[in-house]
Order: C-alpha cells, then structure tokens, then sequence
C-alpha cells in the first residue's frame, strides 16, 4: 500500500491538500479529486476503492477512465517521489 515518503508533509486546504517535501523545499497543491485519491491510498482503501468513490461522486463518469486517472494520480506522486508504493 502508498504511503507518505518520510519527510513529506500533508495539510488540508480549502481546495485539497498541500504537500511539503521538507528534504527537497519542493510544494505541490492536490485538487480535491487528487486529494481524495490520495486520503483514500493513504487510508489503506486501495486504489479501485478511490475510483469507485470517484465514479460515485461525479455522476456519469465512466468507470474505466476514473480507475486509469487514479492508477495516474498515484503514478506521478510516486515518480515525485511524495509517495513509497
């Protein structure tokens, strides 16, 4: 399961969740989409759980591509190196 790379810090915000790498000073912003796909990783859900939140939230959303965006979500926090898989 993903986890939070050590040193790496996460807050709420008003439109998501902020992350501070304290290592590299790098920040990067998450929008409530990536936010919840990440809360729901970090909660230990896994991944087909956060898409089917997101399936459910946005209705008419296709099934298929929610999963793919979450699988990409994930992806690129992890080559940032914010995430251990």
């Amino acid at each position: 399961m993903p986890a939070l790379k050590p040193g790496v810090l996460m807050t709420e915000t008003e439109y998501g969740v902020a992350l501070l790498d304290q290592q590299s000073a790098e920040y990067w912003t998450l929008n409530p989409t990536a936010a919840l796909v990440l809360r729901t990783v970090l909660d230990g859900h896994g991944l087909e759980r956060a898409a089917e939140l997101l399936t459910a939230q946005y209705d008419g959303a296709d099934a298929a591509e929610v999963g793919e965006d979450v699988h990409r979500i994930v992806d690129e926090l992890c080559s940032a190196g914010l995430l251990t898989p």
